[in-house]
């Protein structure tokens, strides 16, 4: 059977990718990595500058973030001709998500009250881009699932023309669940940082 066309997407901080290919498998193939990108700064204007300038670029923004995910959805699809008809044998759903995050060049000699910031703002774009990676993983055993479920077709060239509409149904909807996430934390930015550093503060005893 021929390959599956590639579908690529980029959503906010989300970079995602898909590619089936025809073979077996049972559960999705998840792996996470991180990786980091420096910045400098002793002020709170040059962190943001910083970021701005240094920060990863998505395909779907344009502009630079201060964290992002990239997302490569791949797989296997086995098919299986008998009788007439034509099965999925087997699929396997793979999933590889990057964390790309921030790391302050400049924090041991900064002072007390900047510190505090940067460690409130960076493990909240750690928490954000650890959101899309779940996000991400629960399409991938949405997509393992329902490839598995598709009932036999009439041959095997039907059955993979399913495959491709099942698979961009799943990925359209990992998509918008990615994007109305990232509306919803942009919304939110202020007065979740406001209630993050009050609430760090009261842990330190501020």
């Amino acid at each position: 059977m021929s390959l599956i066309p590639r579908f690529r997407r980029a959503v906010g901080g989300v970079l995602a990718c898909l590619m089936l290919s025809t073979t077996a498998g049972a559960d999705p193939l998840i792996s996470k990595t991180y990786g980091y990108f420096s910045i400098g700064g002793r002020t709170a204007e040059d962190l943001d500058r910083e970021l701005e300038r240094r920060g990863p670029m998505t395909r779907a923004t344009g502009h630079r973030h201060p964290g992002a995910t990239e997302i490569k959805f791949g797989g296997e699809v086995t098919y299986i001709e008998r009788g007439g008809r034509c099965t999925v044998g087997g699929a396997k759903v793979t999933l590889r998500t990057h964390l790309i995050l921030p790391r302050w060049n400049n924090r041991r000699g900064a002072g007390k009250d900047l510190r505090f910031i940067w460690d409130t703002l960076s493990a909240d774009i750690k928490r954000h881009e650890e959101r899309h990676a779940e996000i991400a993983r629960s399409y991938a055993r949405t997509l393992e699932r329902d490839l598995l479920k598709l009932r036999p077709a009439a041959s095997c060239e039907k059955l993979e023309q399913e495959v491709g509409s099942v698979t961009r149904r799943v990925l359209e909807a990992h998509d918008r669940d990615q994007l109305r996430f990232d509306v919803v934390e942009s919304k939110n930015f202020d007065n979740r940082m406001m209630r993050l550093l009050k609430y760090r503060l009261g842990q330190n005893g501020g």
